[in-house]
């Protein structure tokens, strides 16, 4: 688990991010696009990893762009930041929260996410570009509900 990190709200044109998501296979077409807000946690001067989210004004998020560095996997890191970003979503009024993959489905029930069938998507989820394309037609929607 981390102690204390250090988490700075970042641009999505940081180059930074856009390096670490793609070298993890994850997109980074619309990083920059508004509506986005990202994070970057570090721990003194080490790069534990980012996560970000885009929120309308529906009560609906669609949690993204969850990435941790290569060394500091499998050692509680992403399930920490996934928790704080879960966390500052239920204080800013999100009620539902989205997410697609390819990979982390296993790690996102273990989080309280359940499988939804795309169809069944609301439209602001429908409507990212995450949804429309950037991710594939085989990625899996997961979906939370928040307190």
């Amino acid at each position: 688990m981390m102690d204390e990190p250090t988490i700075d709200e970042i641009p999505g044109s940081d180059v930074e991010l856009a390096a670490t998501l793609a070298g993890a296979g994850l997109p980074i077409d619309d990083l920059d696009l508004p509506g986005r807000r990202f994070f970057r946690f570090r721990e003194d001067s080490r790069l534990i990893g980012f996560i970000g989210w885009e929120a309308g004004d529906d009560g609906i998020a669609l949690l993204r762009s969850l990435v941790v560095a290569s060394a500091l996997r499998r050692k509680g890191m992403g399930k920490a930041m996934t928790n704080w970003a879960l966390t500052r979503l239920a204080e800013l009024g999100v009620g539902d929260v989205y997410l697609l993959t390819t990979s982390a489905v296993s790690f996102a029930a273990r989080l309280g996410f359940v499988r939804v069938e795309r169809a069944l998507a609301p439209p602001s989820i429908r409507q990212s570009h995450q949804f429309a394309g950037l991710c594939p037609a085989s990625a899996i929607l997961l979906q939370r509900n928040l307190p």
